[in-house]
C-alpha cells in the first residue's frame, strides 16, 4: 500500500499535518498506536489526552470551586455548605478529552484521510512497518513521511515513579485531594498542576533546582508572579536540589539540597515536573538514515526535513519549544512544502503560555534579550488602572511591551493577569506585521476590555499613556 504522505503519531502535530496534506490533495495515512478501552482509535496525543486540554478542564473547575469558597461573598453572593465532588470534577475533565479526541476521527473521514492503528517503525526506501495492538505486522511505503511521535515525561533516578510518586498524566488522574503534595520543578507544567490541587484545599510545596524562578520569562513578570503564586498559598522553593524520594507506600519522604544545608519533606504525594523528552521508541529502524542528536531529537533543518530526502519530523521530536501550537504550526509548514508551496514558520513569535490564574503570557523577546542586542525602550500598565479589570475582581498584574528605541518596532510582549493569552496574541499579530508601538497605540481598542492594558502599554513606550502617569520626558 503507498501514499503520497503518510505521518506517524496523531497528536496536535500529526493530525494536523495529515489534515492539512488531504486539503492539498494528496492521498494520506495517519498511524497511531492508542487505543481507548473499547478497542477504538484514540487520536489527540499528550495534549488533548493527557496534557493541554483535561489539564485546562481542570484549571477551570478548580478555580470555580476556589472563587466560590474565597470570593464570591466579595461579589455580594453567598453560598452555603459549599462541597467539591471530585469524581464529579474529573468526569467532566474526562468528558471534554472524549469530544474532542473522537472528533478526530470524524476529521479525518471529512478530509479523505486514512487512519491506521499501530505501532510504526520508519525503515529504508521510505518504507514502514506497522504492527497493531493484536500483534498483526504490514508494511506501507509513501512518497513523503512526516514524524510526529510526540514526547513523554521525563523520569528521574532520584525520584522513580510509584504509586505515590507521580508523572503530570497521573496528577491528572488524583481520586482525593493530597493534604500535603510536593512538585518537583517549577516550570509549567509543576505550577498549573500545583495550582489545581491547592485550589482544591492541598498544602503545596514546589522545589526548583534553579535560583531563578520563571528564568525564560521577563523579569518583571517574573518577579510579580512568584509574589503572587506565593500570596496564593503556593510554597515555592527555590535553590531546592532533590537528592532522593522516597515512597513506603503511605508517604513519601524527600530529602534535598540548599544553601543552608540538607533538608527533608513528607508528602503524600509528588509530582515530578522536570520537563519531557522526545518519544522515539521503536521509531526509527536502523536502516531509516534518519539522524538524533545527543538529547534524542531528531534533527531537521529550517524546514524540518530530516537527513533523508522526503522525510520530516515535526512537533516536540525536534528542536524547539515543546508546544502544541509550534507543532501544529510545522504540521502545515511541512504539508504545504510538499504540495510546492513556500512555507515557513517565524520561530520568533511562537507564544507561550501558563495557564495559572491568573495567566502568565509572552510572545517575542523579553527585556533582559532584547538589551542584549541594542537600546529599547518599554511601555508597562497595571491592571489595577483598568476599568474592565476592576469590574470583574481581576486587577493583578500588567501588561508590558518591548520596543527598539530607535525604530519603535515592538520587539516582544509579556502580559500577567486576566485574560493574558489573548492579550499576547494580539501583541503577537501586531508583531507579525512589523507594526510599531505607535501603530498599536493609534488602533482603537473596546471599552471596557481587559485589552485595552495592551492599548495603554503601546500608548505608555513613548509616554503617552492616558490613564497612568508618564515617566518625565
Amino acid at each position: 500500500m503507498n501514499f503520497d504522505v503518510v505521518v506517524i503519531g496523531g497528536g496536535p502535530a500529526g493530525y494536523v499535518a495529515a489534515i492539512k496534506s488531504a486539503q492539498l490533495g494528496k492521498t494520506v495515512a495517519c498511524i497511531e498506536k492508542n487505543i481507548d478501552d473499547a478497542g477504538k482509535q484514540r487520536y489527540g496525543g499528550t495534549c488533548l489526552n493527557v496534557g493541554c486540554i483535561p489539564s485546562k478542564a481542570l484549571l477551570d473547575s478548580s478555580q470555580r470551586f476556589y472563587d466560590a469558597t474565597k470570593h464570591l461573598s466579595g461579589h455580594g453572593i453567598d453560598i452555603k455548605n459549599i462541597a467539591l465532588d471530585l469524581p464529579k470534577m474529573m468526569d467532566r475533565k474526562d468528558g471534554v478529552v472524549t469530544k474532542l479526541t473522537s472528533g478526530i476521527l470524524g476529521l479525518f473521514k471529512a478530509n479523505n484521510v486514512t487512519p491506521i492503528e499501530g505501532t510504526a517503525t520508519l525503515l529504508a526506501n521510505k518504507e514502514i512497518k506497522v504492527i497493531n495492538n493484536v500483534g498483526e505486522e504490514s508494511t506501507i511505503s509513501a512518497d513523503n513521511i512526516i514524524l510526529a511521535s510526540g514526547s513523554e515525561p521525563i523520569e528521574i533516578p532520584i525520584a522513580p515513579w510509584s504509586e505515590n510518586i507521580t508523572d503530570s498524566t497521573g496528577a491528572l488522574e488524583f481520586t482525593s485531594v493530597p493534604k500535603k503534595l510536593g512538585v518537583i520543578g517549577a516550570g509549567v507544567i509543576g505550577l498549573e498542576l500545583g495550582s489545581v490541587w491547592s485550589r482544591l484545599g492541598s498544602e503545596v510545596i514546589v522545589l526548583e533546582a534553579l535560583e531563578d524562578f520563571l528564568f525564560m520569562a521577563d523579569r518583571q513578570i517574573a518577579r510579580d508572579v512568584f509574589k503572587e503564586f506565593s500570596k496564593q498559598g503556593l510554597d515555592i522553593r527555590l535553590g531546592s536540589k532533590v537528592i532522593s524520594a522516597k515512597d513506603d507506600g503511605k508517604k513519601v519522604t524527600v530529602s534535598y539540597q540548599t544553601s543552608d544545608g540538607d533538608e527533608s519533606l513528607e508528602f503524600d504525594k509528588l509530582i515530578v515536573a522536570v520537563g519531557r523528552r522526545p518519544y522515539t521508541n521503536s521509531l526509527l529502524g536502523e536502516d531509516s538514515g534518519v539522524k538524533v542528536d545527543e538529547k534524542g531529537f531528531v534533527t531537521v533543518n529550517e524546514f524540518c526535513e530530516t537527513s533523508q530526502p522526503g522525510v520530516y519530523a515535526v512537533g516536540d521530536l525536534v528542536r524547539g519549544p515543546m508546544l502544541a501550537h509550534k507543532g501544529s504550526e510545522e504540521g502545515i509548514v511541512v504539508a504545504e512544502r510538499i504540495a510546492g508551496k513556500k512555507a515557513q514558520l517565524n520561530y520568533d513569535l511562537i507564544p507561550s503560555v501558563i495557564y495559572t490564574h491568573p495567566e502568565v503570557a509572552w510572545v517575542g523577546k523579553n527585556e533582559q534579550e532584547a538589551q542584549s542586542i541594542g537600546e529599547i525602550k518599554t511601555g508597562v500598565f497595571p491592571f489595577a488602572a483598568s476599568g474592565r479589570a476592576l469590574a470583574s475582581d481581576e486587577s493583578v498584574g500588567f501588561v508590558k511591551i518591548v520596543a527598539d528605541k530607535k525604530t519603535d518596532t515592538i520587539l516582544g510582549v509579556h502580559a500577567f493577569g486576566p485574560a493574558a493569552a489573548e492579550i499576547v496574541q494580539q501583541g503577537a499579530i501586531a508583531m507579525e506585521f512589523g507594526s510599531s508601538a505607535e501603530d498599536l497605540g493609534l488602533t482603537v481598542f473596546s471599552h471596557p476590555t481587559v485589552s485595552e492594558a495592551l492599548h495603554e502599554a503601546a500608548l505608555a513606550v513613548n509616554n503617552e499613556a492616558i490613564h497612568i502617569p508618564n515617566r518625565k520626558r
